[in-house]
């Protein structure tokens, strides 16, 4: 009997982890009846995360918040073992505006912020965040608002909210936000490496993502700027340059700075609650991927992180993705035997999407059958 793990990120746009892992197994059972299959759906941190949770059993908790541009959002956390996790991009999102370079410059976490405050009153002393999707660059400073801290210009006066009032910024006083906070640990979950400033930071390399023009980009990294200068000057740890602090549109580096958070593998986090590792133990197959197997997959994504487990434990791994840009040599680098890309049995790339769950599903009898065959050649 052939054990195998079944391990996908989310589709994004069609399915989610929970539910290109049921397309899988389907057609992994219907390559092989009698093989044991195991669903694991994984995530890095990005949104889809909490769907991730909730199928390893969190329990979900709704509320109302301020969106990106102070419109009120429906958003939700998971709470799972004493531990509140929250997704940034519930309450500040890409998908609750309209990219544009005003967005760009108004988008805000104070809502982040809010889903925080509603897990401290609820009890929470442990927080983690996760940082992806956001349509927000403004280093987190609407998030630490909302939990009582002071950010002040040259006239004493609030600043206003989006990463482009931070611009005035000249005073922050943190001092309610470490009342608020008391000994609560706060993790922060992100994929990425980016610093806060620089070519590489939130601004240049997110920015453009969320609407803004290359002025809008050069107006960002000013009041970036300016944020880190008056959190350094409140006695808050240099974020500048810190790996990962671009995280998010810098909510990153703003839970570093005034959080005490530390930064750490999204995937790694989400891998410790779902059981992948014990999955792994005996397993003949992993089944990975994500909508698109990309460059971006070999830096800290889910298809990566399950790859290089598998290869460590000895057990081959297939992968099936929306596209694939990989070569066959970087595929086969990051430890995957095999893949597939639906783009590639669909007669456009709208057609994948729409039919995703059916296209993940033939696809992976297909990948599975193949890979039977060449397993029985190799031990014949």
């Amino acid at each position: 009997m052939v054990r195998v793990v079944v391990a996908p990120d989310k589709f994004k746009g069609s399915l989610t982890a929970v539910e290109a892992a049921e397309a899988i197994a389907q057609g992994v059972r219907a390559a092989d009846p009698a093989a044991e299959v195991t669903p694991c759906p994984v995530a890095d941190g990005g949104e889809g995360t909490l769907d991730v949770l909730f199928a390893a059993g969190a329990r979900r908790v709704d509320l109302r918040v301020r969106g990106p541009l102070s419109q009120r959002v429906d958003a939700w956390y998971a709470v799972l073992d004493g531990t509140a996790y929250i997704e940034s991009a519930r309450a500040c999102g890409i998908e609750h505006v309209k990219p544009s370079p005003r967005t760009a410059l108004a988008a805000h976490t104070y809502g982040v912020g809010e889903l925080i405050a509603h897990a401290l009153d609820s009890g929470a002393r442990r927080i983690a965040l996760t940082v992806g999707g956001t349509a927000s660059t403004d280093g987190g400073a609407g998030m630490l608002l909302a939990l009582g801290a002071r950010i002040l210009d040259a006239g004493g006066e609030q600043v206003g909210l989006g990463g482009g009032a931070l611009r005035a910024v000249t005073e922050v006083d943190l001092t309610g936000v470490r009342d608020r906070l008391g000994d609560t640990v706060v993790r922060v979950a992100t994929d990425v490496t980016n610093p806060l400033l620089g070519p590489r930071g939130a601004a240049a390399v997110f920015g453009p993502q969320k609407g803004a023009t290359p002025t809008e980009v050069g107006e960002l990294e000013t009041a970036l700027t300016a944020w880190a200068g008056a959190l350094r000057r409140a006695g808050a740890p240099a974020i500048a340059d810190h790996p990962g602090a671009g995280a998010g549109g810098g909510v990153a580096g703003g839970a570093m700075a005034a959080l005490g958070a530390r930064a750490e593998s999204g995937f790694d986090l989400v891998v410790e609650l779902t059981g992948v590792e014990d999955a792994l133990r005996g397993a003949d197959l992993v089944i990975t991927g994500e909508g698109s197997l990309d460059s971006q997959s070999l830096d800290g994504k889910a298809p990566a992180g399950i790859a290089a487990r598998a290869r460590a434990n000895g057990i081959a791994v297939l992968a099936l993705a929306g596209r694939i840009t990989l070569t066959a040599d970087e595929l086969a680098a990051a430890g995957i035997t095999a893949a597939t890309a639906l783009v590639d049995h669909a007669p456009s790339v709208q057609h994948a999407q729409r039919h995703a769950f059916g296209l993940l599903r033939d696809q992976a009898t297909a990948l599975m059958r193949a890979w039977l065959d060449r397993d029985r050649e190799a031990t014949a």
